[in-house]
């Protein structure tokens, strides 16, 4: 296949974020059988290395350079929000749009230049033309569902700008029905956002609500609506695939002993607002409950782009920030557990599997595990769910105490990724859905 590759992010390296992670990837394993043009943007921290890098991966590599935001202060917000209830395109979508890609791949599509397109992140179908579906086959790869995402910050009352995102609220559930409407095929990463997107995109029934329309009749058989929801449901559910995350087993390899201790770890991009509320409630809710079991133990915080609010975790008693460091796999191999406290955020987290495959035991939450068949009557025990306060003292200072439980979560999340999570396994995935 010729595959025309849209991702406003710039993929490599690798590490720096869960975009880049997934459609370096992906991009990876296509090229081997495949004819890859990957069109991207590029910002100033790009180096002309990573360029050259990138560029042995794909066929075809196209870079035009990143948009830069015109107006900025209050009057800037106030000009993006009326642009979104003009155009209905969210300000961070029409932020990094470039005419001058636009152009390039109206051009590239109309001289025939490819059979499929696929977006890396929803907000790469800006640059797609619902027309385009008579000739080519066009895929969006959502990563996370933007009016799923918005909906759980409130929810959870930890939005910094409640007002803003109520407001954002309607018009994200309108912009994500319409742009999906353009698509071939949808993709995302786990059963849960299939079943939530599907939902949204689905139409009421005559004005019944799905929760109505899914009621029994008193013979026990589904309404008339309900067959009509159900059936609306299916139809939507076959437009969209699940395609999870990946490990590459090589940056990841398994540990080669239990370090002991009390040491915590918390991985991943420290400028993003899921895991900055996470490491949050484990800094200050958390953590301190356990110091007082506990003395010794300490919490390392590791990633990249830590903000002012979580650089000033470093003041409290046992908290490290690192930033960004070399190979993640070795501050994982030091740790005696991770701990992932995710309280919003759709989707598999990479940083759960990340952890998984370097053997590092895991104390999560469900939205941290979610896609993940990691516990129950049947299925081998992989990780200890916790989503109170309590719950997490409680299986840290389990596995603190037991090291044959420590050895028997690293071997058996070890085992899940080997047989369910590599990238090559998920690349084929993605290939089917793709042809």
């Amino acid at each position: 296949m010729k595959i025309l590759i849209l991702s406003v992010t710039f993929p490599y390296p690798p590490g720096r974020s869960g975009t880049q992670v997934r459609t370096f990837n992906l991009l990876k394993y296509l090229s081997r059988r495949h004819y890859i043009t990957l069109v991207t943007l590029r910002s100033p921290d790009v180096t002309d290395i990573e360029i050259q890098e990138l560029g042995q991966y794909v066929q075809e590599l196209v870079i035009f350079p990143r948009p830069e935001i015109s107006v900025k202060g209050v009057w800037g917000k106030i000009q993006r929000f009326g642009n979104f209830l003009l155009f209905g395109t969210p300000p961070n979508v029409l932020s990094i749009y470039s005419l001058e890609m636009q152009n390039w791949v109206d051009e590239f599509v109309a001289a025939g230049k490819c059979d499929v397109i696929t977006c890396e992140h929803s907000v790469n179908e800006i640059y797609v033309r619902s027309e385009w579906r008579e000739r080519v086959r066009i895929v969006v790869n959502i990563h996370s569902s933007v009016y799923g995402t918005c909906k759980q910050i409130l929810a959870t009352g930890i939005s910094k700008k409640p007002l803003r995102d109520r407001l954002n609220l309607p018009l994200l559930a309108i912009y994500e029905k319409r742009y999906c409407a353009k698509f071939s095929r949808i993709v995302v990463t786990t059963d849960e956002d299939r079943q939530q997107l599907a939902e949204l995109l689905l139409p009421y029934f005559r004005g019944i609500a799905p929760a109505a329309v899914r009621a029994l009749n008193s013979d026990g058989k589904m309404s008339t609506a309900g067959n009509a929801y159900a059936e609306g449901l299916s139809l939507q559910k076959n437009k969209i695939a699940v395609v999870p995350n990946g490990v590459d087993l090589a940056e990841f390899p398994y540990r080669q002993k239990d370090p002991g201790g009390y040491r915590l770890i918390f991985i991943g991009a420290m400028d993003y607002l899921a895991n900055i509320d996470a490491v949050n409630f484990l800094s200050l809710e958390i953590l301190p409950g356990l110091q007082e079991i506990y003395p010794d133990a300490t919490l390392t915080i590791v990633g990249a782009k830590p903000t002012a609010e979580v650089l000033a975790l470093r003041s409290r008693m046992g908290i490290t920030v690192t930033g960004r460091v070399p190979r993640m796999a070795e501050y994982l191999h030091q740790a005696t557990i991770c701990v992932i406290p995710m309280r919003i955020g759709w989707g598999i987290k990479n940083k759960t599997l990340e952890a998984m495959a370097a053997g590092t035991p895991v104390v999560a939450s469900d939205r941290a595990l979610e896609g993940l068949a990691v516990d129950g009557d049947t299925i081998p025990l992989k990780a200890l769910r916790a989503n109170q306060i309590t719950e997490y003292i409680e299986a840290i200072s389990r596995l603190f105490a037991d090291s044959q439980l420590r050895s028997q979560l690293s071997s058996n999340a070890r085992s899940l990724i080997e047989n369910e999570y590599t990238w090559e396994i998920i690349g084929k995935r993605y290939e089917q859905i793709l042809s």
